[in-house]
C-alpha cells in the first residue's frame, strides 16, 4: 500500500522567549500548534501519516516531540535536536535511540558560520548520528550548499535529508549557482531531499505555480523522485498557504510524473528514508 506523508511539520507551544524566529509580522503563527491542529490541518486530504521536526533546540523539545508521537499514531517519526558539538553527545543519542519513533537528528545550521559543517566536533557528532542509524536532517541556505556537499563527502555512509531545497531565491527568481550547487549534493547517493518551505521563500503574498516550477524541476532533476519527499513545513507554510493548498500545488508542480514516481515523491522515499512503520497508522491523519 502506498502512503502519503507529510514528511516535515512543527508542533509547538508557543512562548516568545522559546521561538525568537517568530517576528512581529508573523501573528498568523505565534500561538500553539498540537497534535488536534495538525489533524484539522490535513482532514480531507488523504495524508496517512507525518513527521515532526525540531523548532527549539533543546533537548526537553525532543523528549516532548516523542511523548506527542506516542499518544498520536500518525506521528510516525521525530526528528529531534541534540547537542552534536558536545563531548556527551553519544550518550545523550543512547537515550532516545530506543524508541522506535526518534529517526533523526536536527541543528540548525542556517544560523551557523559556514565553517561550523566543517568544526572536529561536528563531524564527530554526525558519526555518532551515524553509528546508531539515524537521519541528519540539513537545515541550511544555499550559500552553504558547497560546505554541506564536503560534509556529506567526509560522512557518506551518514543519510542526509535536505530541508527546504537549501532555501533557493524564489522570491528573486535567482537560480544560480544554487542550481549547479544542489546538483552536485544531489550526486552524493546519501543525501534525500524535502520539497518543502518553497513558498516562504517565494513572495509570500503573490506567489504562483509558475514562480516555483523552475526550482522543483531543478530539485526535480537532480534527485529524481526515488530522493524526494513532500512536506508541508506546518504551522510555518501558513505564512503563505495552507497545507492543502500547498499539497494541491506540489501535485500541480509533479503533474508530468508518472503514478509510480508520484507515489516516490508523496510517500515511500519518506518512508524509506526515515524508515517509518506505515503499519502503525493505517487509517490515515
Amino acid at each position: 500500500m502506498d502512503f502519503t506523508i507529510d514528511a516535515h511539520h512543527h508542533l509547538w507551544r508557543y512562548e516568545p522567549a522559546e521561538y525568537p524566529w517568530i517576528g512581529d509580522s508573523d501573528a498568523v503563527i505565534r500561538r500553539d500548534f498540537l497534535p488536534r491542529d495538525l489533524l484539522s490541518a490535513w482532514e480531507g486530504v488523504g495524508v496517512q501519516g507525518t513527521v515532526a521536526v525540531q523548532a527549539r533546540q533543546t533537548v526537553q523539545e525532543t523528549e516532548w516531540l516523542l511523548e506527542q508521537a506516542a499518544e498520536n499514531p500518525f506521528l510516525l517519526g521525530v526528528v529531534g535536536w541534540a547537542p552534536l558539538t558536545d563531548p556527551d553527545v553519544a550518550g545523550l543519542l543512547d537515550r532516545f535511540v530506543g524508541n522506535p519513533r526518534f529517526k533523526g537528528v536536527r541543528h540548525v545550521l542556517q544560523s551557523e558560520s559556514d565553517d561550523y559543517l566543517s568544526r572536529s566536533d561536528f563531524d564527530r557528532g554526525i558519526a555518532a548520528v551515524t553509528a546508531r542509524g539515524l537521519t541528519y536532517d540539513l537545515l541550511i541556505h544555499d550559500r552553504q550548499l558547497r560546505a554541506a556537499t564536503a560534509l556529506a563527502d567526509r560522512h557518506p555512509h551518514q543519510r542526509f535529508i535536505l530541508d527546504h531545497l537549501a532555501k533557493p531565491r524564489i522570491r528573486e527568481g535567482v537560480l544560480d549557482p544554487w542550481r549547479a550547487d544542489i546538483a552536485a549534493l544531489a550526486q552524493r547517493p546519501n543525501v534525500f531531499c524535502k520539497v518543502s518551505g518553497m513558498v516562504t521563500e517565494a513572495d509570500r503574498a503573490a506567489w504562483t505555480i509558475g514562480d516555483l516550477q523552475p526550482f522543483f524541476d531543478t530539485a526535480l532533476e537532480a534527485f529524481g523522485p526515488e530522493r524526494l519527499m513532500f512536506g508541508s513545513d506546518w504551522p510555518v507554510c501558513l505564512l503563505a498557504a495552507t497545507p492543502g493548498h500547498w499539497h494541491e500545488t506540489v501535485r500541480a508542480l509533479a503533474a508530468d510524473l508518472s503514478m509510480d514516481e508520484r507515489a516516490s515523491l508523496f510517500g515511500r522515499t519518506a518512508v524509506h528514508a526515515y524508515g517509518l512503520d506505515t503499519g502503525t497508522q493505517p487509517n490515515g491523519v
